[in-house]
């Protein structure tokens, strides 16, 4: 069986684990969201994403 999750719901899960069990505050979850936010709106956005879809390949064993 294969399940298909977004990216972004497993960086919340880690994000929602890492505030929990290893005692990362809030604010510096939420503090390095916005500035996923902001970088996305830069020029390294699209190497960011070109990078992020070859790691994702690799990973899921479907690199070319």
């Amino acid at each position: 069986m294969t399940v298909s999750l977004p990216l972004v719901v497993l960086l919340g899960f880690f994000a929602w684990g890492a505030v929990k069990f290893l005692g990362v505050r809030t604010w510096i979850v939420v503090l390095i969201a916005l500035f996923g936010f902001w970088l996305s709106e830069t020029v390294l956005a699209p190497a960011i994403e070109s990078g992020t879809r070859s790691g994702v390949d690799i990973v899921n064993g479907s690199h070319a």
